[in-house]
């Protein structure tokens, strides 16, 4: 592109430069011609008049006194009527330029001088014209080389810019050229690498996200699996399986969540449901997991409570809690339920350390763990708690308590005040 517009500039420059620089040649020699005749013309009846004043005032005429008068270097030569012609100067060679005047006494004034005045006089304007052409030349040149490096390097760097897209390196680079149709395309590239990192970074938070709720679904179908392949007893074998299809279920329930919330995080399908069941379930889920580890898990508190919400979902929050007190806490894990105003509140803790106060404000950030954890857990509980409607909060550092709060159905009834514990 650089080379085709310098090869265009200079191709207009000399189109140019012949046209008017040949007109301004011939304008130039007519001028000096007709400059070099009227001055030899001039010269003529100069000296016309001169012989003229000094035959009337009975003066001689002699070449001595008319090359006096007579400062131009030139060849003149008078020839007065009844005298020998007088000559002045030397007699140019070769073409000459010649002018001739008549006097009032009848002499005649002939004044010649050589052509080649007039061609060096030529030839000095076409050396002027060829040296301004030359120079309007080089200065198209530098112009057509400034200005191609001006479009080249932008758009050397917008294919970059695209190369980078397209290898999968979404950063725009926030670059401005200064040209408007560039610039327009620049603000185009840094757009779609925008949009692009967005998506990538959905699709990667996608596939953290799934990776970290499947692992423990399936770790614990994988325990069913275990069971009814180890046993015999058919009655065993319809309850494992029955237990395994209802978390197969559930796993569906969490991908399709999963894709529901990476398309659009407000949607939701909140529906009113038994709070028990879904607490039941997971600490059913759970209990053998907390055996393994020499623990136990708990719940307590109101029961009969129906909330708002999506039970996936929830069950899914309470999952990533259960799982955080069984990789980080410590003694008993305690689910806990009681209602405040119009909301149902499942609360989760144990009788470890606690969270510390540094990670405190930033504990449901992702990437952040007290410990070699992805840090994903937290994160995507609080997202599928906000999709539903309602929030997870750390309410205590130490011992710390995680609380659920869930929007309540209308006309929900308290089974008995006190607490049942189930183990």
């Amino acid at each position: 592109m650089r080379r085709r517009l310098i090869n265009s500039t200079l191709a207009v420059v000399l189109v140019v430069i012949a046209v008017f620089g040949v007109s301004l040649v011939i304008v130039e020699t007519r001028t000096i011609s007709s400059s070099a005749q009227e001055s030899v013309d001039s010269e003529a009846v100069r000296l016309a008049s001169i012989v003229d004043s000094r035959l009337i005032g009975g003066e001689p005429v002699n070449p001595g006194i008319l090359s006096d008068h007579s400062g131009a270097e030139r060849y003149a030569r008078i020839e007065i009527p009844g005298q020998a012609p007088i000559e002045v100067g030397a007699r140019p060679e070769g073409s000459v330029i010649r002018g001739t005047a008549v006097g009032e006494r009848g002499e005649k004034v002939t004044v010649e001088e050589s052509r080649s005045s007039v061609t060096r006089e030529v030839g000095r304007t076409l050396l002027i014209i060829g040296a301004v052409a030359l120079l309007a030349v080089v200065a198209a040149v530098l112009l057509a080389v400034r200005q191609g490096n001006r479009l080249a390097t932008p758009l050397t760097d917008l294919a970059e810019t695209a190369e980078r897209l397209g290898s999968g390196d979404p950063r725009p680079r926030h670059r401005r050229y200064g040209v408007p149709e560039l610039d327009r395309v620049a603000d185009v590239l840094d757009a779609s690498a925008e949009r692009i990192g967005r998506m990538l970074t959905a699709e990667r938070r996608l596939a953290a996200d799934a990776s970290h709720q499947l692992r423990t679904p399936l770790t614990a179908l994988s325990m069913r699996l275990e069971e009814i392949s180890g046993t015999d007893d058919l009655t065993t074998v319809k309850e494992e399986a029955t237990i395994a299809l209802a978390q197969v279920e559930r796993l569906t329930d969490v991908v399709q969540r999963l894709l529901t919330n990476s398309r659009d995080p407000r949607t939701g399908s909140a529906v009113a449901f038994d709070l028990d069941e879904v607490v039941k379930q997971q600490v059913e889920e759970w209990r053998p997991a907390y055996r393994s580890a020499g623990r136990a898990i708990v719940r307590s508190g109101k029961t009969g409570m129906r909330a708002v919400g999506t039970p996936g979902a929830v069950a899914q929050v309470l999952a990533a809690l259960i799982e955080n007190s069984l990789m980080h806490g410590r003694g008993t894990v305690a689910l806990r339920t009681r209602v405040t105003g119009n909301q149902a509140v499942i609360e989760v803790t144990d009788e470890g350390p606690g969270v510390p106060a540094e990670l405190g404000a930033r504990i449901f950030e992702r990437t952040i763990s007290g410990r070699n954890s992805t840090g994903i857990g937290l994160a995507v509980a609080r997202d599928l708690a906000e999709a539903d409607g309602g929030r997870l909060e750390l309410a205590q550092l130490k011992p710390p308590v995680f609380s659920l709060f869930l929007s309540r159905e209308v006309g929900s009834r308290d089974d008995g005040s006190s607490s049942r514990l189930v183990r």
